[in-house]
């Protein structure tokens, strides 16, 4: 089986947080991830704000190796057009209906989708999406 995961979950595996061994022990648990291509910007991005110097480049060394196992789903022109459209009739932040999108494509609703954004989650769940975190 594959898990959709996003960038909040992704997040905890790289920095300690709350949550952060429940979502290992999911990641670990289905070795086949699945996410969009711009939750490497969103990933990179937060990495630089929460960590620094030798613990950065340490924790970056594992992201990278770990994205290049991810089955990336590719922002193309159909997958903006979805997103934009879920961005339209769910009220979501636009990265967040571009994971959505991605979701979609990849199979959400025959996938669980690890996340610990409440608004995500809240909005996956009423997708009637199976939702891992919380």
């Amino acid at each position: 089986m594959s898990l959709y995961v996003d960038t909040s979950a992704l997040l905890k595996r790289y920095v300690a947080e709350d949550d952060s061994e429940a979502c290992e022990r999911f990641l670990l648990g289905d070795l086949s991830w699945i996410t969009a291509r711009h939750t490497w910007v969103e990933v990179v991005r937060n990495l630089s704000r929460l960590l620094s110097g030798a613990e950065r480049a340490r924790v970056k060394t594992i992201f990278r190796s770990d994205w290049s196992r991810m089955h990336v789903v590719e922002i193309d022109a159909t997958l903006c057009e979805r997103a934009g459209d879920l961005a339209e009739t769910l009220q979501v932040r636009t990265l967040d209906a571009l994971h959505f999108a991605a979701a979609e494509r990849a199979g959400a609703g025959g996938l669980p989708y690890l996340t610990y954004d409440i608004r995500q989650a809240q909005v996956a769940r009423s997708l009637g999406w199976s939702v891992l975190g919380r």
